[in-house]
């Protein structure tokens, strides 16, 4: 069954745009996430771990044991119970010392399953090197693996789980856009040089002083002729109200069959016609006797023979043919597809079509 969704106005002239506020759009530049990696073990598996070919796991559990005091050889060690994994997180912006944040750990090596272990103090590292989290807790897996006598049964992915809130931060987040100096720069979602060109003017126009203007599509450089506080001037973009341009666009998702029509989409004049050709080819392979029920005594130029015989059938259904006018939108076009019982596929061949065609006024982006 097809599934569509389509927005989309009645018609451009009666179209009422709502204005947004600065904040819903754009970003201060500086103000982002931060990506934050580790390298740890996960200890307390039962017999799920790495094998003994993981010669990083074998050195990583002794240079831990060392840390304790506990003098091993990587060749003493033959235990199952321990896996090396990778930690990520996400240091949000503004975060400060003490804050928690999740944690994903996957595994490196050849482990079966996470299933019940626990992550031990992993320190974890920005894009410069510096430590901003420690990690550390009890690994939640949402599936598992089971395996015996080469029976298996396994939901999602045992190797990879979530330690809710499990690293606290040591540093603060680095921040970019709060330094001295009075110039902002405003970082659009969705770089568009008709939206960038009236944030410039709205800034303008709502703060009396304020001198604003776009660098390219997806920036407006703000220059305060008072600088002040920074966290002052940033509230005060956020709130400015600025009416962004909306962008024709079909996203279709082959794969779940659903379609998508943002803005105003129209068509231009066209008409589709779309017929179905079915072709059966049936054989039937019949014995024939030599002598026709008469016996014959076999020889080297008389014997039983394969007789094939086929029968095409050609079923060609009429053409179904629908009709748009110039000035239709994408969500006509699907109304009227699904009248003559389309399939979802032949509806994004179509989509296709018409895009190829010069008739579909937008961009069609194929998931």
């Amino acid at each position: 069954m097809l599934l569509a969704v389509a927005a989309f106005a009645a018609s451009a002239q009666t179209q009422t745009f709502v204005g947004v506020r600065l904040k819903e759009i754009a970003r201060a530049e500086g103000v982002q996430d931060n990506a934050l990696i580790g390298y740890g073990l996960v200890v307390g598996l039962a017999g799920s771990g790495d094998t003994n070919r993981n010669h990083a796991t074998l050195q990583s559990v002794a240079n831990t044991l060392s840390h304790f005091g506990v003098n091993v050889s990587t060749d003493d060690l033959n235990s199952r119970n321990v896996a090396a994994v990778m930690v990520t997180a996400t240091l949000p912006a503004f975060a400060e010392s003490g804050q928690k944040l999740d944690v994903s750990v996957a595994s490196v090596g050849d482990a079966r399953s996470l299933g019940g272990g626990t992550l031990l103090l992993t320190p974890l590292d920005g894009p410069d090197g510096q430590v901003y989290a420690l990690a550390q807790g009890a690994i939640s897996v949402g599936g598992y693996k089971v395996q015996s006598h080469g029976n298996l049964e396994q939901k999602n992915h045992p190797t990879a789980g979530l330690v809710p809130e499990g690293a606290t931060v040591q540093r603060s987040a680095p921040l970019g856009a709060l330094g001295p100096g009075g110039t902002i720069n405003l970082i659009l979602y969705q770089p568009d040089f008709t939206t960038a060109s009236r944030v410039a003017q709205a800034v303008q126009r709502t703060l009396p002083g304020v001198e604003a203007s776009a660098a390219h599509a997806g920036k407006v450089v703000v220059h305060f002729s008072q600088p002040g506080s920074a966290v002052q001037n940033i509230a005060a973009l956020e709130n400015v109200m600025v009416q962004p341009d909306q962008v024709a666009r079909v996203v279709v998702n082959e794969r779940t069959g659903t379609v998508v029509s943002g803005g105003d989409v129209q068509l231009a004049s066209v008409t589709i016609s779309q017929g179905d050709l079915r072709v059966s080819i049936k054989t039937d392979y019949l014995v024939s006797q030599p002598g026709d029920g008469v016996f014959v005594d076999p020889s080297r130029n008389i014997r039983t023979a394969i007789v094939p015989q086929t029968k095409i059938k050609v079923n060609e259904d009429d053409a179904r043919m629908v009709q748009l006018p110039t000035g239709a939108t994408v969500g006509d076009l699907i109304s009227a597809l699904r009248a003559i019982h389309l399939s979802t596929r032949d509806v994004i061949t179509v989509l296709q079509s018409i895009k190829a065609a010069g008739a579909l006024r937008g961009e069609l982006l194929i998931q």
